[in-house]
């Protein structure tokens, strides 16, 4: 694996190679990975993986047609020849009125936001081996747990440099950290089985494998005798472990691409509220250790945080370059890449904030509601905002949760569950997407 520095060199000499070749414009991204896994079983190491790669992806400009190839072998020969391919093909390719870098004045310049997303712990294999078994030893402590599917540790390193032929250079190298552990309760007919994990860019801010491995226990015995529900509606309440897929449908349905085509249930929504005042959505790309921290997206232009939702109010769509050249309007420092393909928009560390009540008060007044804790399935249209979704989770009876519940179907309209969307004060930062307990009246459940 290339250091940034290494990387950059490598892509100033595809840009040189494409420009020879050809190319009126081009760009480079270089991708270096590594990581350590173990996996445990019942007390037992089970399986041990060392994987490593790196590319080069070549995107060119030939006039208004463009193409993209990528290369694993990073000589001086090999990247000539993919360049040369790269605009050969490019002449071959439709021409595409849209197509083009992002806008030079616009590129990040000077010195880049230092994220801490690089950890210099050095963390062995065998040590890997100690905390995955610790944290499923923990686990399989738990009373009730009867098996395991077993406890895994890994950690991991990245780096990744883009350069562009207006100017843009820029690289950065960031590691991974993650532990986890999934065990089975019960015996015969009346098993369940639950997981608990962490991962976070510095091995200091993992959670002890201790910690982790009770809770995987704890949760797949609170999950025994699960009883099934009469379909009708009801209040729901999304755990923060699943809540955060509710806002991901949101930024999916905003993307600049999605947009364009007309595909998206919220193509007219723009300047309009979404969600109940007082709710926001940030992505905050310079969050410090935040485990998809950037200094610069994927095309180059500076990363910032940005309020996607605020007070309940659409702000605007995530855009590339591309998609931004097709509506009319200026790319937002969203792009989000690989090294095969051209960008698309997506985001980065994503998070809902504006809760105000606890969750035992977001639930004090239901009668009768359920309180998901895991969803299965991805049953969403993103063309007229349906919703429906297999889940799991808990009965909560006069605003107590009480029993677990198992094998039903919540359905509903994502526009009409946003405008009811009530969301608690406990907000935590644990994943790249993170959102509070959130409770949204008026659900279909479909149960027995």
């Amino acid at each position: 694996m290339l250091t940034p520095a290494d990387a950059l060199t490598r892509l100033d000499a595809a840009l040189a190679a494409a420009r020879a070749a050809g190319a009126d414009a081009a760009d480079a991204l270089y991708v270096g990975d590594g990581a350590t896994s173990i996996s445990v079983r019942l007390g037992t190491l089970e399986d041990i993986g060392r994987a490593e790669g790196e590319e080069i992806g070549i995107r060119v400009f030939v006039g208004q047609r463009s193409a993209s190839v990528s290369s694993s072998d990073l000589t001086s020969a090999a990247l000539r020849e993919a360049a040369q391919r790269a605009v050969a093909m490019a002449r071959l390719a439709p021409e595409d009125p849209y197509a083009g870098l992002a806008p030079e004045d616009r590129l990040a310049r000077g010195p880049l936001a230092e994220l801490d997303v690089d950890d210099p712990t050095q963390i062995s294999a065998a040590t890997l081996k100690e905390r995955a078994l610790a944290c499923e030893d923990a686990a399989r402590a738990v009373a009730g747990v009867t098996n395991s599917e077993g406890g895994g540790a890994s950690a991991g390193t990245v780096v990744m440099a883009l350069a562009t032929s207006t100017g843009f250079r820029g690289g950065k190298r960031s590691t991974s950290h993650g532990l986890s552990a999934s065990v089975v309760a019960g015996t015969g007919s009346d098993m369940q089985r639950d997981y608990a994990w962490h991962s976070a860019r510095y091995l200091a801010d993992i959670e002890a494998p201790e910690d982790i491995g009770a809770r995987a226990g704890r949760r797949a015995v609170q999950r025994l005798h699960p009883i099934k529900l009469p379909s009708g509606q009801m209040p729901i309440l999304f755990y923060p472990r699943v809540s955060a897929s509710l806002i991901g449908h949101l930024v999916g349905a905003i993307t600049g691409s999605a947009i364009a085509r007309g595909t998206s249930f919220l193509k007219d929504k723009l300047g309009e509220a979404i969600l109940s005042a007082g709710l926001s959505i940030i992505d905050d790309p310079l969050r410090r250790r935040g485990l998809r921290s950037r200094a610069f997206d994927g095309e180059g232009l500076p990363a910032a945080r940005t309020a996607i939702i605020e007070n309940g109010v659409l702000n605007g769509w995530l855009m590339d370059a591309a998609s931004a050249r097709q509506l009319g309007l200026a790319p937002t420092g969203h792009a989000s890449r690989g090294t095969s393909g051209p960008p698309g928009a997506g985001t980065t560390n994503l998070h809902l904030e504006g809760g105000t009540v606890s969750p035992a008060e977001l639930m004090a007044d239901i009668k009768q509601g359920v309180l998901v804790t895991e969803l299965i399935g991805m049953g969403v249209n993103g063309l007229t905002g349906d919703y429906s979704r297999g889940a799991s989770g808990y009965l909560i009876e006069n605003g107590v949760i009480t029993r677990p519940v198992a094998e039903i179907t919540i359905a509903g309209n994502l526009i009409d569950m946003y405008a009811r969307m009530i969301a608690a004060n406990d907000l935590t930062f644990r994943h790249a997407s993170n959102a509070p307990t959130l409770r949204i009246d008026g659900m279909m459940v479909a149960g027995s």
